[in-house]
């Protein structure tokens, strides 16, 4: 295996706890890495706006790869190193189809994410763990119509999103939602999906950072834990799955390592990296 020089990790379930928090030893391995001259980021289906505080200004922590690669950041110059929206005319489809459904709709537009403010209202009705209901809370701005707030830009969305209270319905949705060419359709927790550009995913973002910073594919390792981190994981030359992924996800990985709640993402950086 050739030495990592670049690691992507997704957060929710993978390097955040599940009280979304990033533990002290955590923090320590990475700091490790970094000083290593290794590049470590999120790789997340997160807008730059809703990534933690404490991880856009990781000391070294230079890029970040938001809303399952549809836009790359080099935050040191907050500059727009890719991005890939999702068509205009594809949004008012997706929301077509969420709309047809009980809901919390999220449009992703310029790294920030707007919800629609009646669900918003109610949001445990579609999340059940209360740290991701603080997250949202603190992250989402609540708009009256998100499919106006897109209209207002005269552009495309990074990512579109929903969160269903029924999951029948959402077997339902994903059937309607592929019958719209040119999308991405994946999914990070049981109850949502996330709709991205048609060549968009995690694992392509990791590649097309490597390829601007010189990194070949097997000199990238990747970790993670939900549906929408599969393409990464098959994509990067070191797939790192979580002990509290799906069988399908730790499937497309090389290795498994431990859980989030057990600093799995510190133990395989420093098992494979340090």
């Amino acid at each position: 295996m050739k030495k990592i020089k670049l690691i992507g990790l997704d957060l929710d379930g993978t390097l955040l706890n599940d009280r979304k928090e990033l533990t002290p030893y955590t923090e320590h391995v990475l700091s490790e890495a970094i000083a290593k001259g290794v590049h470590v980021l999120a790789a997340t289906g997160r807008p730059i706006g809703g990534i933690p505080e404490r991880i856009r200004n990781f000391p070294g922590m230079r890029y970040a790869v938001t809303a399952n690669g549809a836009r790359i950041i080099d935050l040191q110059e907050e500059k727009i190193l890719y991005e890939a929206l999702v068509e205009p005319k594809n949004v008012e489809k997706i929301l077509d189809v969420f709309e047809c459904y009980d809901t919390l709709k999220e449009v992703y537009l310029d790294g920030i994410s707007y919800v629609s403010e009646k669900e918003f209202a109610d949001l445990p009705r579609y999340v059940e763990n209360p740290a991701m209901r603080q997250y949202i809370r603190l992250t989402k701005i609540p708009v009256a119509d998100v499919r106006q707030e897109m209209q207002k830009t005269g552009k495309g969305s990074d990512k579109v999103h929903a969160l269903f209270a029924d999951l029948s319905e959402r077997e339902c949705a994903l059937e309607d939602l592929k019958k719209i060419p040119g999308v991405t359709v994946s999914s990070a927790i049981r109850n949502n999906i996330e709709v991205n550009g048609g060549e968009v995913d995690k694992g392509k973002g990791l590649l097309r950072l490597g390829k601007i910073l010189g990194i070949e594919r097997e000199e990238i390792m990747a970790c993670g834990d939900g549906l929408n981190d599969v393409a990464m994981l098959r994509d990067a030359g070191l797939g790192v799955a979580m002990g509290n992924a799906s069988a399908e996800v730790k499937a497309a990985a090389d290795v498994v390592t431990c859980s989030n709640e057990e600093d799995g993402v510190a133990k395989a950086i420093e098992m494979y990296v340090l």
